[in-house]
Parts: structure tokens; sequence; C-alpha cells
């Protein structure tokens, strides 16, 4: 469910046209979304310069333009390839306990929690959760098991600020920390 604010400045596609509406597709998002899920779970290869995909990952996406101004909110629902799966506690507590590598370099932009687990039933929402953290923090609520995979959950992050624009300014802190700008 994406904001109005990624649409970024489109003439063909008013602000009155979102008002009491959804619109149930975004040209070359889905592919978007399905690719980078296997870019940024991939590795790097020998070299340290080149990302290799994770295409054993099967990825489904559907997006949305939703009457949101800020923030990009994703249902997720995963299976683990390793038997048995954790349980919905440990999952939270990998969460909970994951520190990003910009945090650790003390990089500016870094938030001091990149993931907050909500316990509420109604969270995240975009209006109370978008600006956690400056913005460059994510929130993960509604953790719980799926009867068809093994778990779901709902993910939301500032698509300004976690998006383009602050994740270029992020990363650009982090080639700096390590020495490779």
């Amino acid at each position: 469910m994406q904001a109005i604010s990624g649409a970024g400045f489109s003439p063909g596609f008013p602000g009155i046209d979102i008002l009491d509406n959804i619109v149930p597709f975004i040209s070359g998002e889905e592919e978007k979304i399905e690719w980078e899920a296997k870019k940024i779970l991939g590795h790097l290869k020998d070299d340290k310069t080149t990302v290799l995909n994770d295409d054993s990952m099967k990825v489904s996406a559907q997006c949305n333009r939703v009457a949101v101004s800020d923030g990009h909110t994703e249902c997720v629902a995963l299976k683990f390839a390793k038997r048995p799966a954790p349980s919905v506690e440990e999952v939270k507590k990998c969460l909970r306990d994951y520190v990003c590598e910009a945090t650790k370099l003390g990089c500016a932009s870094a938030p001091k929690q990149a993931i907050h687990v909500l316990e509420e039933q109604n969270r995240p929402q975009p209006r109370l959760d978008r600006e956690r953290d400056g913005g460059f923090g994510v929130s993960v609520g509604r953790i719980r098991e799926d009867p068809v995979l093994d778990f779901k959950f709902v993910v939301l992050s500032h698509n300004t600020i976690i998006g383009a624009a602050g994740s270029g300014v992020l990363i650009a802190e982090l080639l700096n920390a390590k020495q490779l700008l």
C-alpha cells in the first residue's frame, strides 16, 4: 500500500483521484518490489562489489496507491525453508535485536533502532508510526502465525525518508564510515 507521495509529480494522477479511493495498479512497482527483495536479501560476490540476488526466494507483490500522504505499508506472509520454523517470540526477538551496520558504525542518519516491533493489534499506522527514529526506523506489527505459510505481519516505513532520498544519504554515510569514498 503505497502513499501518494510515492507517485511523485504526475499530471496524469491528480490528487483528487485518490480521495476516497484506492488505485489497484502502479506501473512497474510490483516487478520492482519482487526484484528488490531478492537483491536486498541476496549476498555479495567474493569481489565484495557485486550483489548476487537470492533467486531461490519466491516473492509475489501487489501494489496499491492509497490515500496516505507518506508511508508505505506492506502486509507480508512468509515461510521459512528450515524446519521447524521459529516461534513467534523468536521472530519478534530477532527483529527487535537487529542492529543495522550504519548504526554500528555511528552514521549520523542511522536510526537508533532500525526495527520497532509493535504489540498493539492496530499498529503500525502511517500517521502514528512513520516518523520513528526521524523516519529512518521501520515499524513491524501484528506478527502472528499464518495458517498457510509460517508467519504474517505488517511493515511500515516512511517512503520519502528511508526511501530513495534518505537511503541515498545513509548509504553515502556508510560508504564514508567504511572508507570506501
